[in-house]
């Protein structure tokens, strides 16, 4: 005997439009499609996720060092001027306990197990931990020496955590510049940050006096003349936060709680070397 009972399809069809049944299952069969297709467009697009996320770091790095030349090939530029290392922020020394190309310092921070505590009365960045390891770039002069090395930095301001790059000459002390790439601070104020303008006011100052002090900062209005000003940048105008917090950022980095032990130690190698 032929089966008359209608299929599932033409049952579904013809339940009225408003009976709840209706509505909950077309609102879930919807949702079910959507997630495939999205979750599928995430796992597809996710290595052109990553080259874009790996090309506007070096972007970012090529720019600190002032290597970064319009319509310049990135990749290029970067193969040939930059030397990714690993500093093991514990001693201040190289490290081959990580690789460069994989390890990420900002996921690392999170783990107890690749980061430490920082005790408050040290923390003027207000970061709450530092990872063990930290990825530097030495910056190739071209004769087998290095004309420059980049520092990863971060540091709160005050809506968010700056995260950028500071580029110092190899003896630690004179600054080549400083640039973000990453933070959530107020456009036109402390978002300032990002402008050219107050970018060239840090390459040629310096971190350190000739007694070793740590004298560089960010100063509010402007920075005075002659000697004083070679260790003062100005602040940004109606950013006091922001501006505090950059100070306290670059600051705590280049101090010996930061980069300040590999600092000494690369000028030592490179005095040898020399």
């Amino acid at each position: 005997m032929p089966d008359d009972r209608p299929g599932l399809f033409r049952r579904i069809l013809s339940v009225s439009n408003d009976d709840p049944r209706k509505i909950v299952g077309v609102a879930v069969a919807l949702c079910l499609v959507c997630s495939v297709f999205v979750s599928a467009a995430a796992i597809g697009l996710r290595p052109l996720q990553e080259a874009n996320k790996r090309q506007s770091m070096r972007q970012n790095i090529l720019q600190v060092a002032g290597l970064m030349q319009p319509g310049g090939d990135v990749d290029a530029l970067f193969k040939q001027n930059m030397e990714a290392r690993i500093v093991d922020l514990r001693t201040g020394r190289f490290s081959d306990a990580v690789d460069p190309d994989v390890y990420d310092q900002r996921t690392a921070v999170r783990d107890p197990a690749l980061s430490d505590p920082i005790p408050p009365d040290e923390d003027i960045a207000a970061i709450k931990r530092k990872a063990h390891f930290a990825t530097v770039y030495l910056v190739k002069d071209g004769s087998g020496g290095y004309r420059a090395v980049i520092l990863p930095v971060h540091g709160y301001g005050l809506w968010s955590t700056l995260y950028g790059y500071l580029a110092v000459k190899p003896d630690g002390r004179e600054i080549v510049g400083l640039q973000f790439y990453d933070h959530a601070e107020t456009p036109g104020l402390g978002g300032e940050v990002d402008n050219p303008v107050w970018r060239a006011k840090w390459p040629g100052k310096r971190l350190f006096g000739e007694d070793g002090e740590l004298r560089i900062e960010v100063v509010k209005g402007a920075a005075a003349t002659g000697e004083k000003g070679a260790y003062q940048v100005d602040g940004l105008a109606g950013a006091t936060l922001t501006s505090r917090g950059v100070n306290n950022l670059v600051r705590y980095w280049a101090s010996q709680n930061g980069f300040g032990p590999f600092l000494r130690t690369l000028q030592q190698e490179l005095s040898k070397d020399g």
